[in-house]
């Protein structure tokens, strides 16, 4: 009695990618936890000057053009408006 041949499945790693953009999804995705990492492993300051900082400034700088009543509101709104990380998930 002999014994069933087992089936491999042969993967050819060198193949490119059928679609490109998949390609492009995985290196923005590995990117973006590389990225996570690296932003745990800075100092206070650095994570803030890197993340928070420069859209802050911004946003100062137009409050201070746009002169609102209502301040902290409107900057607040600024802020929400023009993340550079899209909008939160709730």
């Amino acid at each position: 009695m002999s014994e069933p041949a087992s089936e491999e499945v042969k993967t050819d790693v060198s193949a490119p990618i059928a679609d490109a953009s998949e390609n492009v999804e995985a290196e923005k995705a590995a990117s973006l936890v590389a990225n996570k990492m690296n932003l745990q492993a800075l100092p206070i300051r650095a994570y803030l000057d890197q993340t928070v900082v420069p859209l802050l400034l911004d946003g100062m700088s137009a409050l201070v053009k746009e002169r609102p009543p209502n301040p902290i509101e409107w900057l607040a709104s600024y802020l929400v408006r023009n993340n550079p990380q899209g909008p939160s998930q709730p």
